[in-house]
């Protein structure tokens, strides 16, 4: 520990925060009660031979079930510590991640700054890959102090944390804030455009630009503000708009365009970054509710990488705050399809129930393919060198991204401590309906690009599983749009733009040929089902084994193509499913059956129809041959096309010829 003679040859790069007063259900990301124990290691260690059996390697030792005061909470920087008790701050926002400042930039040494006031002890912790927690330093305070400790990257080079505790003696003690520092890195800081894409949510625009406004100090690198505003519900007309602009001092820019979905919401982000000159953008979703201090974090820390970065923030769930969605995602090469980086992992993981000390797999470095644009910082040296966004409405636009990126030799890190809260996967089913289409075009689209196998790996034969499964479940829209998405495939990459703004309105415009694509918002609307107990005999359903998934779908396409729909189906439906039992095996074996929709705001009745089947069955067994068959040919079609149609000039032809007011 040095002496607290804080010059200014120091650079601050990153606060202490906490959270505001009214997310007293985040306090556990911010501050931790109870002892500095963790997670402690076997004597035989053998933890670090058999890293995927940590249960059986493992003593936990949590700091028991009390959170620290929410009325202790003075400011965003400073909290109280009541006598006799202790915080940690070896928290999601508040402890340092040291080893990915160790992989991904030049510094090797900082300092934590620690000013109290009151009686008590500041100490020093830090953890290595495993999880395991060391007694770095410590220091007896008394009164109004600084306290600085001098400390080394060097340990850090495939996980661990740095993070201090206080303890309070006879009488309160107060942290007035605290910092990590160091020295060199670049004269100025970069210049970023902070960029939302929104679709009908002028609420959530608005009250993330206020909650902007109302920490002035996290815009001072800020260029400019730009809410690409792409709905028919303009943020301009909402309540209070005109007052959150003003306060904003000219920062805020509203651009409006037809609906290019999220990708090209996200390009007009790119490009607008590119021509003001900014060093980077910063791609924000819409329905968050961002951490302010997330955008000085990922800035300050893109500056001091070696090399043009891509650096995003992680996920939490909106309704439960406390909950990370996932540490960082990889796309697995053979079936191109998203997957946490490792067999550790654990998604959805919940602060308040293992915080950060006690949770082993947090302390491993997580190294990404990609990090979802709900909030990304991008340099706008590597928009200028591989283009910006693919036209691909959504889904896979960022993916695609991450991966086209890194072939050019532009990483892309998941910053810990960086973070927006957004609605959950888990209230969402995105591959039923209209989105199903975007899914299954951009995946076969990102793997005729990326994939390295032949015939892109497993994706064709997981394609055709995926028909059969929507087929028998009797949804036949969602079908529908799949082998509209396997037509479109051939039409080439140079297609995309032109179809950009007139897909999505082609295919809800479909919505009225199949009652599975017709939402009602109650069951009652919908006819009775008859007593009885239904297929099966009212038996529950369960789902094939691996080694009978193949002749269960011969037995059961079978079965809906030869016997016919009973009657009374098409007049009242054979019963209800919630949304959680919505299972393609056990809607198989209905002929009619009323089923909720994930987000619980109303249902569809799915009707087995045979002709349907059968010629939807058809049409998708023949695309996929066509596209086995001509799926070299087409890969190197898409792959040559990829830097003409991601270029700032074709992407500025589609923006002339969709904004809506001359931006």
């Amino acid at each position: 520990m040095s002496s607290a003679n804080v010059t200014d040859n120091w650079k601050t790069i990153q606060r202490v925060i906490l959270p505001s007063a009214d997310q007293p259900d985040t306090v556990s990301l911010y501050a931790d009660a109870g002892s500095a124990s963790g997670i402690r290691l076997r004597e035989n260690d053998e933890l670090a031979r058999t890293p995927k059996l940590p249960e059986e390697k493992l003593q936990m030792f949590s700091s028991g079930s009390r959170e620290a005061h929410f009325e202790d909470l003075l400011t965003r920087h400073s909290m109280r510590v009541r006598s006799g008790e202790q915080i940690s701050f070896g928290t999601y926002f508040n402890a340092f991640p040291a080893s990915y400042w160790r992989r991904w930039t030049s510094v090797r040494d900082i300092r934590l700054v620690v000013r109290t006031s009151g009686i008590g002890t500041v100490t020093v912790f830090k953890s290595n890959a495993r999880g395991s927690v060391q007694r770095v330093d410590g220091k007896h305070v008394d009164g109004d102090t600084t306290s600085v400790f001098e400390l080394s990257l060097k340990p850090f080079g495939d996980g661990g944390w740095y993070w201090f505790d206080l303890a309070a003696s006879s009488a309160d003690l107060v942290l007035e804030d605290g910092q990590w520092e160091t020295t060199g890195g670049p004269a100025t800081s970069g210049q970023v455009t902070l960029e939302i894409t929104t679709m009908n949510k002028p609420d959530f625009c608005l009250n993330n630009a206020r909650i902007l406004s109302e920490n002035p100090d996290v815009l001072e690198n800020v260029k400019e503000i730009l809410i690409v505003d792409q709905g028919t519900q303009k943020v301009e007309d909402q309540e209070g708009f005109a007052e959150v602009r003003e306060s904003l001092g000219g920062k805020l820019r509203v651009i409006n365009q037809a609906n290019l979905g999220g990708s090209g919401g996200f390009a007009r982000g790119m490009y607008e970054a590119v021509e003001n000159g900014s060093d980077y953008v910063l791609l924000l979703d819409d329905d968050i509710v961002v951490e302010p201090e997330s955008i000085v974090r990922l800035l300050t820390f893109a500056d001091f990488c070696r090399k043009p970065t891509i650096v995003g923030g992680h996920m939490f769930d909106l309704y439960n705050r406390s909950v990370l969605h996932t540490f960082g995602e990889v796309v697995d090469p053979y079936r191109i399809v998203p997957s946490a980086p490792h067999a550790d992992m654990e998604v959805r993981h919940d602060f308040s129930v293992a915080n950060l000390r006690q949770t082993a797999w947090l302390h491993r470095r997580v190294d990404v393919d990609y990090n979802g644009w709900w909030m990304c910082l991008i340099p706008t040296r590597v928009i200028k060198e591989i283009g910006l966004s693919l036209p691909l409405f959504i889904k896979w636009d960022d993916a695609e991204y991450g991966l086209r990126a890194r072939e050019a030799g532009f990483a892309t890190v998941s910053l810990p401590g960086a973070a927006v809260w957004h609605v959950s996967w888990i209230d969402k089913d995105d591959l039923v309906g209209w989105q199903a289409y975007f899914h299954e075009r951009n995946r076969l689209i990102t793997t005729l690009i990326h994939s390295p196998y032949p015939k892109g790996g497993r994706v064709l034969r997981e394609s055709v599983q995926a028909d059969v499964k929507h087929l028998v479940s009797m949804q036949y829209f969602t079908e529908h749009g799949r082998i509209e998405a396997l037509k479109d495939i051939f039409e080439g990459p140079h297609e995309l733009h032109k179809i950009l703004a007139s897909k999505l309105p082609k295919i809800n415009a479909l919505k009225s040929e199949y009652p599975d694509a017709q939402l009602k918002d109650d069951v009652d609307d919908f006819p009775a089902p008859k007593l009885g107990r239904g297929p099966m005999g009212g038996t529950v359903v369960g789902m094939p084994n691996k080694k009978d998934l193949i002749p269960w779908g011969i037995k059961t396409v079978a079965r809906q193509l030869m016997k016919a729909p009973e009657p009374e189906s098409a007049e009242r439906p054979q019963g209800y499913l919630a949304h959680r039992d919505n299972r393609w095996f056990r809607v198989a074996h209905y002929d009619s059956v009323v089923v909720s929709n994930a987000e619980g705001t109303g249902a569809s009745w799915y009707q087995r129809d045979p002709k349907k089947l059968k010629s939807m069955l058809t049409e998708a067994t023949r695309l996929h041959l066509r596209l086995y068959r001509e799926w070299d040919s087409l890969a190197e079609q898409y792959r040559s096309a990829v830097a003409d149609i991601s270029s700032i000039d074709s992407w500025k032809k589609t923006f002339e010829a969709h904004s809506k007011d001359g931006n």
